[in-house]
């Protein structure tokens, strides 16, 4: 009985051992590099690097309740909190980690920045309330295109680290719009006003509910979907995104 449990404990290191030399064979050949500088990921990282885990822009609007955000929303909407992980400048990193999400299949993206967030929303006196998390939904014809919504990927990190759930059913996009890119505050507003829908969402009533997307730069998605999402009675909505673009 000894003999054959020190045979399987051979036979476990040795594969074990094989698959490290496989992974690092596969390294060399496919290295795994950075989303955000594009450097050689360590074989503790994932993602991003750790240098730009640290040096990426965060905003910092969580923890300041009348941040550029909330101030988009008000008079508009009644939303709790608002807050934006990093913000975004065109040519800049956080641009091309955007690009790698939604344009070049790294799903895994969102997921990552998602969990980052979500630590420091969690310790947040404006977000540790937060009891559902719903992302803005894509059309059916887009997710089949992009093969996934990249909003749902951001929200997925968020409630691991958060601790709690993810809903990608209640809140869902009934028609299909033209993209936003180009457009001004008001044609982004027209273009998304009716949109949006809900189905059985009496578990969501008297929640509250975080909103996410990937970017927020006039706020009209955003306040479309929670428009709709105020149907739903004693509802308690706060928003965040990857990354702030201010105008």
């Amino acid at each position: 009985m000894i003999v054959y449990f020190r045979h399987t404990k051979v036979i476990l290191f040795s594969l074990i051992a094989q698959k490290l030399m496989l992974n690092d064979f596969i390294s060399l050949i496919f290295p795994q590099v950075c989303v955000s500088c594009g450097n050689s990921l360590y074989k503790n990282e994932q993602t991003l690097c750790t240098y730009c885990v640290y040096h990426l822009p965060k905003t910092n609007f969580h923890l300041d309740k009348d941040n550029p955000i909330a101030k988009i929303f008000w008079g508009r909407i009644n939303i709790h909190s608002a807050g934006a992980f990093y913000g975004f400048n065109k040519g800049g990193r956080v641009q091309r980690i955007i690009h790698q999400l939604k344009y070049k299949g790294k799903k895994e993206v969102g997921y990552a920045v998602g969990k980052l967030y979500g630590f420091e929303l969690k310790k947040s006196d404006a977000f540790n309330t937060i009891q559902t998390i719903i992302p803005v939904p894509l059309h059916p014809k887009k997710v089949k295109k992009r093969g996934y919504n990249q909003s749902e990927s951001f929200a997925e990190g968020l409630a691991m680290s958060m601790e709690v759930e993810a809903d990608f059913k209640t809140l869902f996009r009934a028609y299909e719009s033209e993209t936003q890119t180009k457009k001004s505050r008001f044609n982004r507003w027209q273009n998304v006003e009716t949109i949006f829908q809900l189905k059985d969402f009496k578990s969501l009533e008297g929640k509250h509910i975080l909103l996410v997307d990937d970017v927020i730069t006039t706020g009209a998605t955003l306040e479309a979907c929670a428009q709709t999402l105020q149907q739903i009675p004693g509802i308690k909505i706060s928003v965040a995104t990857i990354a702030y673009a201010s105008n």
